[in-house]
């Protein structure tokens, strides 16, 4: 697994470990004390500490792990973030996965290993779409209307070309908002849950928001990552398939909800510091084709995402 040490990486290595599953992990550092993996998880997991930038790193861990399956988490994850390093973002985003396809196609073309392999790409990657298009189903266009949008949906042109081209057994998401306990406070959900508690700390009066119209799909990260798996089981190579909840909720709702759960009453106040300038007004998946193909369902709700971040926050 590529980007073991993110957040949805560790969520991901929990569950496979879990399951018996022989995990091989790259990541820049060590996993972060964020309360996902226990010390046993940490142990289950052999750590590759890689910049897979650098031309040596794949082939040695693909030499070191002979995988059955490859789960390709690494990038740069935060849009805002994405955009301040185009450079930077290109080379993480789209060119360690192109560097990865073309290692495995050189194994596997001597025999080496065969593995599954499943791309991460994003909801983004569709830009704007009319409210009466949601839920976006895969057949839907990709207009990505930001840098990391754009390098996402390179990432899935060279992965499924990979697949076309000599068939490397490529299997890519589009994967919708997902979060949970964890998750850094830079994303939405997180730091909603991170203001409302100062407000009940009594060190602010208003919850900061930035545009409160915006409509995004949540899904919580342990049954993304249980998608994630499925795919690699059950997933057909050379598809593209949304992992989402298929409901949208607008930030201000989601902001309500948060005030709450976490048990005050204030008012939202919209923040143009927080707004983004290339953002997307709604993004709704649609789940049915992941569903179909693999059993998959959804198994926790949006409120137990913010119940989950709100006990992380307190402890």
């Amino acid at each position: 697994m590529t980007g073991a040490a993110g957040f949805a990486g560790q969520w991901l290595c929990r569950d496979l470990a879990r399951h018996g599953w022989h995990v091989t992990g790259t990541s820049l550092e060590a996993p972060p004390e964020s309360g996902i993996l226990s010390d046993e998880d940490r142990s289950a997991i052999t750590w590759i500490r890689q910049d897979l930038r650098h031309a040596a790193a794949l082939p040695l861990a693909l030499a070191t792990s002979k995988p059955d399956a490859i789960f390709h988490l690494a990038g740069v994850s935060h849009v805002p973030a994405a955009g301040l390093d185009a450079m930077h973002t290109c080379s993480v985003n789209t060119g360690v996965a192109v560097r990865l396809l073309e290692t495995v196609g050189e194994r596997r073309a001597a025999g080496a290993i065969d593995p599954v392999v499943l791309v991460i790409g994003s909801g983004e990657q569709y830009g704007r779409h009319e409210t009466i298009a949601m839920p976006l189903g895969e057949e839907a266009e990709c207009r990505p209307s930001s840098l990391y949008a754009a390098t996402k949906l390179a990432q899935e042109v060279f992965a499924l070309e990979a697949y076309r081209a000599d068939g490397t057994r490529v299997i890519c998401t589009r994967s919708f908002n997902h979060s949970g306990r964890g998750q850094a406070e830079q994303f939405l959900l997180p730091s909603l849950v991170a203001r409302a508690l100062r407000i009940k700390a009594g060190s602010a009066a208003s919850l900061e928001v930035g545009n409160t119209d915006s409509v995004r799909d949540f899904l919580h990260v342990e049954d993304a990552v249980r998608a994630y798996v499925r795919l690699v089981e059950d997933g057909i190579p050379g598809e593209v398939y949304n992992v989402c909840s298929g409901e949208g909720v607008t930030v201000g709702d989601l902001a309500a909800e948060v005030l709450r759960a976490v048990g005050v009453a204030a008012e939202l106040a919209p923040t143009a510091v927080l707004r983004r300038r290339s953002d997307v007004p709604i993004l709704i998946g649609r789940n049915r084709k992941l569903c179909v193909d693999t059993g998959w369902k959804s198994r926790h709700t949006r409120l137990d995402i913010i119940s989950d971040l709100i006990d992380a926050a307190s402890h």
